[in-house]
């Protein structure tokens, strides 16, 4: 809020939304990524605060949709998430792995092209391996009114997920957290099926207060924040609820993507 301080909206904005913990993307924008990472997550570790970054870069992001963009190719989005990586070394932080870049394989014009990002989603959970001890790595899986969890689980394996933490859901959107565990502990069902041991998942609940409005996934009227950032059981199901996609913060049709639009930040609180 700090824009619009002279918003009569502000203090309520401050109180049910600023002072909440929340993650913080990273992608083109961001400048040099090294410097960026390393100033965020050195900060959270002086102040005791476990730190939690999206690394949103993947090229072909969105499939050219609202927040369209992304590396400028696959040797570039490796320099980049290396760096990224590499700048967490070992100090504690939460990191989400490109949300959407998994469901939105079938937008990709070709099998090569779809394999290439398989390739770049792998390269990018080795190097948090290898790179960032410290980081418990979730790669994005969607939400439960996506793909079956079936299909989810293997994507997921395909992408490396039994060397990351586990896998995240409902980044960005509004599904409710009841269905939301049930459709996560149905993808780890499908995992062990698939040779993979169940894998901790997190859910997005910065939006989810009040569920869906249908399928409408662009700024819908009627939603409300859910429960604030917080660890249920680690290693269990959901393991955390984390505020990941600001509230307030435009989906793209209240504002361009990523935009923050107090209306909408104030229209969440009340779930009006």
């Amino acid at each position: 809020m700090a824009a619009n301080s002279g918003d009569s909206r502000t203090a309520s904005i401050n109180s049910a939304i600023a002072s909440q913990a929340t993650g913080k993307w990273f992608g083109g924008w961001s400048g040099d990524i090294g410097s960026a990472v390393s100033s965020y997550v050195t900060a959270a570790s002086s102040a005791g605060k476990l730190p939690i970054l999206i690394a949103y870069n993947i090229p072909n992001r969105d499939c050219g949709s609202y927040s369209a963009g992304g590396a400028s190719g696959g040797d570039a989005y490796k320099t980049w998430i290396s760096a990224f990586a590499s700048a967490i070394g070992t100090k504690p932080a939460l990191v989400i792995l490109e949300p959407d870049a998994l469901m939105q394989l079938d937008c990709l014009p070709s099998d090569a092209d779809r394999a290439a990002r398989l390739v770049l989603l792998n390269y990018a959970v080795d190097q948090f391996a290898a790179n960032a001890k410290g980081a418990w790595l979730y790669i994005d899986a969607g939400h439960s009114n996506w793909k079956t969890p079936d299909e989810t689980a293997t994507r997921l394996v395909n992408a490396g997920v039994a060397r990351a933490r586990g896998f995240a859901l409902n980044v960005s959107n509004y599904r409710a957290s009841s269905e939301l565990t049930s459709h996560g502990q149905a993808i780890n069902t499908a995992l062990v099926g698939k040779g993979v041991s169940t894998r901790p998942f997190v859910l997005d609940t910065s939006r989810n207060g009040n569920g869906p409005l249908g399928s409408e996934w662009c700024d819908p009227a009627g939603r409300k924040i859910g429960s604030v950032s917080q660890v249920h059981t680690l290693g269990g199901q959901p393991e955390m609820s984390l505020w990941l996609k600001a509230p307030g913060e435009s989906d793209g049709c209240a504002g361009s993507a990523g935009s923050f639009v107090p209306a909408l930040a104030f229209r969440l609180i009340s779930g009006s």
